[in-house]
């Protein structure tokens, strides 16, 4: 879909990434002792978590803490009003990998380049960016995985932008118990833990934010709930193996509060795509809410 913004691209980011965020990153979604290969460096197969990229466009470079907001835009996008990242939460991802992510970008050059593939408006709600990254070498261009993702800007909206498309709906199976169920239990660290790997947003942190946006206090990041479920889904049927992981996507529908216990159900459909089977998933909070929906992933199972 055309209209203001589509089509721009943002310059070149740098990125890089160490052993050390590897193996934070992967702790920090709930790896252990059973998964070696995410969370021992001297492991023989050692390599970082592939959803990990989805923390690079906030990280950067970086290896300490960074100003939130000017890590969200840093350029201005044309046809477009001034979005203040100070009321943002996740609305999409979808994740796409050609190569296996390694644990550490040592040896190697990479970087993103983002280009915005529609920008929304939704009324008094907000406004709707959405984006495509990939994570490439910088020499090569070579791909390592692309990232699709939908960012809502709560309250900025009604500036006369075009509503945008409807998105696509992948419900589970009808009548069908889950064939994998995974569990993870937050706290109150959780998300004092998981923000060291480069997302900073005080949404998650303090209080004040959270009342003033409607959620009543500090919420769990989205993209630690979108991990979480990632985590469960190639743990249950993708053995641990990032190379059994070619797509995962979701819709972030409701938010997470430290403490809560998360529930994915998983099922299988038994529909192979170039030798992946599609999964179908959602994660809710224990005897309460859906909080993401539409999750379909594809993972070799080994059937």
């Amino acid at each position: 879909m055309s209209g203001p913004g589509a089509g721009f691209e943002f310059k070149p980011k740098d990125v890089a990434w160490n052993k050390r965020d590897s193996l934070l990153f992967a702790l920090s979604i709930g790896a252990d002792i059973d998964e070696l290969h995410f969370v021992f460096e001297n492991s023989p197969n050692f390599q970082a978590f592939p959803t990990y990229a989805n923390i690079l466009p906030i990280k950067g470079t970086s290896q300490d803490v960074i100003d939130f907001g000017k890590s969200v835009i840093s350029e201005r996008i044309p046809g477009v009003p001034i979005l203040k990242p100070n009321r943002i939460i996740d609305a999409h991802r979808a994740m796409t990998w050609y190569k296996p992510l390694p644990a550490t970008s040592e040896g190697k050059a990479f970087e993103l380049q983002t280009k915005v593939i529609g920008v929304y408006d939704k009324g008094k709600a907000g406004t709707v960016l959405e984006q495509e990254t990939v994570l490439r070498e910088k020499g090569s261009k070579e791909p390592y995985v692309k990232l699709v993702g939908s960012t809502f800007f709560i309250g900025q909206g009604n500036w006369g932008g075009p509503k945008g498309p409807s998105p696509a709906s992948f419900p589970p199976p009808k009548d069908k118990r889950p064939d994998g169920v995974e569990t993870h239990q937050t706290t109150s660290q959780s998300p004092l833990i998981y923000r060291l790997n480069g997302d900073y947003n005080p949404l998650h942190v303090t209080p004040s934010q959270g009342k003033s946006m409607g959620f009543g206090g500090a919420i769990m990041h989205g993209l630690f709930t979108y991990n979480i479920a990632a985590h469960a889904v190639l743990k249950n049927v993708g053995k641990s193996d990032p190379a059994n992981l070619r797509h995962f996507s979701a819709r972030f529908q409701a938010p997470v509060r430290p403490g809560d216990k998360l529930v994915t159900e998983i099922w299988r459909t038994g529909e192979f795509e170039d030798g992946f089977e599609e999964i179908r998933f959602v994660t809710r909070i224990e005897g309460g809410k859906v909080v993401l929906s539409n999750g379909r992933a594809l993972v070799r199972t080994g059937v």
